[in-house]
């Protein structure tokens, strides 16, 4: 599945100009306190002695994590929405939710972190330059439980709202190297758009959804900064 999703998505945003690494590296709103602890000053007493260089690094790494617990700390990530259960991957970039639809049905979404972003006018009578709307894609797998085929929907995630990109059917974990993914959701029926938006709705998977998963990859994203900084910090004291 992370396969498909890695293929889905270049796809569709082959046409963004820049990485989301160096949008991410723009933002100030990344991290907090590592592990939700606090992290454990540089002294000058340590049993080994460092080198000036990398009492440097040493010192540096603190004062970003100082920096980052101050500015924004993360919280604990939820581990539910409404009836999805949220299963966070810790050091990776997604996660799962998994929920259930009339007792019948499996509902499971495979979620990246920010792989994206659009700039978009600021708005306002006095606003000037532009703003930066992110970007996440997921995966919906709809299945009966019975080993047949699945019904899976390609889904962007604005902060402000879902949209369809693709829809298409697989069996089970039998996928074909190169799989047909359906045609341009915008390109098919209008009522058939509609209808496909409202079946999505009905198993949970709707606006209120894509601002969760902002809000949840927001959080992520900063304790995933502090862990790497306190992986670093351990590897230098070595």
């Amino acid at each position: 599945m992370a396969r498909l999703i890695r293929t889905a998505t270049r796809t569709l945003f082959s046409s963004f100009s820049s990485s989301t690494s160096s949008l991410l590296q723009t933002r100030n709103a990344i991290t907090s306190s590592f592990l939700f602890q606090s992290p454990r000053p540089y002294s000058a007493d340590n049993k080994i002695t460092k080198s000036p260089f990398e009492a440097n690094i040493l010192r540096i790494i603190d004062k970003e994590i100082d920096y980052q617990s101050e500015y924004a700390p993360p919280y604990q990530p939820e581990t539910r929405f409404h009836s999805f259960t949220v299963e966070d991957r810790s050091g990776e970039q997604w996660m799962i939710m998994r929920g259930k639809y009339d007792d019948i049905e499996d509902v499971k979404l495979e979620v990246t972190m920010f792989d994206g972003y659009v700039t978009v006018p600021k708005l306002g009578d006095d606003a000037s330059g532009e703003d930066v709307r992110l970007h996440i894609s997921f995966i919906v797998d709809v299945s009966k439980g019975d080993g047949g085929e699945n019904l899976e929907f390609l889904c962007s995630a604005w902060p402000d709202r879902l949209e369809i990109q693709k829809v298409y059917l697989l069996r089970g974990e039998k996928m074909p190297g190169r799989p047909y993914m359906g045609p341009d959701f915008r390109k098919l029926n209008k009522e058939l758009q509609k209808r496909l938006r409202e079946y999505l709705e009905a198993r949970g998977v709707n606006d209120e959804l894509s601002f969760f998963l902002h809000d949840y990859m927001l959080n992520k994203d900063r304790i995933e900064l502090i862990q790497w900084l306190g992986k670093v910090k351990s590897f230098v004291e070595k």
